[in-house]
Formats: C-alpha cells, sequence, structure tokens
C-alpha cells in the first residue's frame, strides 16, 4: 500500500519512536522516555560530569544545593539543545533524519570509549555551591557528548518536553550516587564494562534508526 505524501513537519509529529520498525509502540511518550533517560545515563558513566560532582562535593560539602544546581543547569543546557534539534528535525525528511540520527548514534557509542578529564586549570570561583554548580555544570555541558544527544533525540523524536525531561532525569541518575556516595561510589563502578555496554546500546540503536531510513525509502 502506497505512503500519504505528507510534509515534514506532519511527518515528523507522527513517527513516534526509533523502535516502532521493530514492534507496535503502544506509549510513545514512555518509549520517548526510556529511550532518553537510558541514552543519557550510560554516556554519563566515567564522564567529567561525574568528576566534576566529585570536585564539588569535595570542596563545599553540601549535596541538596549541589544537585539543585545541577538540574537547572542540566535543564537549561538540554533545553536549548532540544530546541536545536527540533529546530533542524522539522526542516529535514524523516528519512534524513533517521540516518543522520542513526550515524550519530553510532558516533556517540564510539565516543564513549574516550575517557574525560577534568581540567586541572578548571578553578570554581569562591561562591556558594548552588551558584558555583549551576556555572560549571553549564559551561561543561557545552559540547559534552550529552548535549549531543539531547539534539540527536529532539530531532528524531516529535514529543521535545518527554526528550528534555527523559535526557535530564538520565544525567541526574549519573550524578546524584557520586554526590551522595563520592569517591567510594565512583571507584566501585565497572567502568570499562559499562561503556563497552553504552558502545553496543548506542550501536543497536543506531541501526535502528538506520534501518528506519533504509526501509522509508522502498
Amino acid at each position: 500500500m502506497a505512503r500519504p505524501t505528507v510534509g515534514p513537519l506532519r511527518n515528523r509529529a507522527g513517527r513516534g519512536s526509533p523502535l516502532s520498525c521493530v514492534r507496535p509502540v503502544r506509549k510513545p511518550r514512555v518509549e520517548t522516555f526510556l529511550v532518553s533517560i537510558t541514552t543519557v545515563a550510560a554516556a554519563e558513566m566515567g564522564d567529567r560530569t561525574q568528576l566534576l560532582s566529585l570536585v564539588l562535593v569535595a570542596r563545599y560539602g553540601q549535596p541538596w544545593p549541589i544537585l539543585a544546581g545541577v538540574f537547572l543547569a542540566t535543564l537549561a543546557s538540554h533545553s536549548a539543545a532540544g530546541l536545536i534539534g527540533a529546530s533542524f528535525g522539522s526542516f529535514l525528511t524523516p528519512t534524513i533524519v533517521d540516518a543522520a540520527v542513526g550515524v550519530g548514534m553510532i558516533g556517540m557509542g564510539l565516543w564513549t570509549l574516550c575517557p574525560d578529564t577534568l581540567e586541572d586549570g578548571a578553578e570554581l570561583r569562591r561562591t556558594n555551591a548552588f551558584t558555583a554548580t549551576l556555572v560549571a555544570f553549564f559551561v561543561a555541558e557545552i559540547g559534552d557528548k550529552t548535549q549531543i544527544a539531547a539534539i540527536a533525540l529532539a530531532a528524531a523524536y516529535a514529543n521535545l518536553p518527554v526528550v528534555i525531561a527523559g535526557t535530564t532525569c538520565g544525567l541526574m541518575a549519573a550524578v546524584i550516587p557520586v554526590v551522595f556516595l563520592g569517591k567510594a561510589f565512583a571507584d566501585r563502578l565497572p567502568i570499562k564494562t559499562i561503556h563497552v555496554g553504552a558502545v553496543i546500546g548506542f550501536t543497536i540503536l543506531g541501526a535502528v534508526f538506520l534501518a528506519r531510513a533504509f526501509m522509508s525509502q522502498g
């Protein structure tokens, strides 16, 4: 049966999630949220975000103001990234978006294999824990892999608020244990195993997007 011809905006709004090509989607919002949160949480394990959290906790020892700063900085950063991704997605056809996101996800997986470091020269200004965290995290997220992931996910999924909620919660899920449990928790993480698992997950997700792009050509 021939597919109806519609504009890019309408196509994107009705496409659902990338997994809809392999199984029916009953709750696209739930699936969008789950893909977003797991993508970012996996990417953040061993990332400089966790390292920065350790530095802030060691300096201020105030977990709740630090978490509040992390949350607001991440929400602002991912909202901006999401708006950029949604804008690109609205101007491109679903096939091009799926292909671009697929390649991007595979690249994200390879990026995960490169360990992040926190620059020694980066000093925190003499201010309260909340303000220092808000500024430090917002700057650290610029160009980070999770911000790139937010752009890609927002381009791929029509529900922007759910994508932003998922990516923000994913980062918080990676940071909260470090803030409360500190270096003991970070040292116990099997970082290499987590990174390998993340690469496999990103590759599978990228392959699904590429399969969607290929199938839409038929």
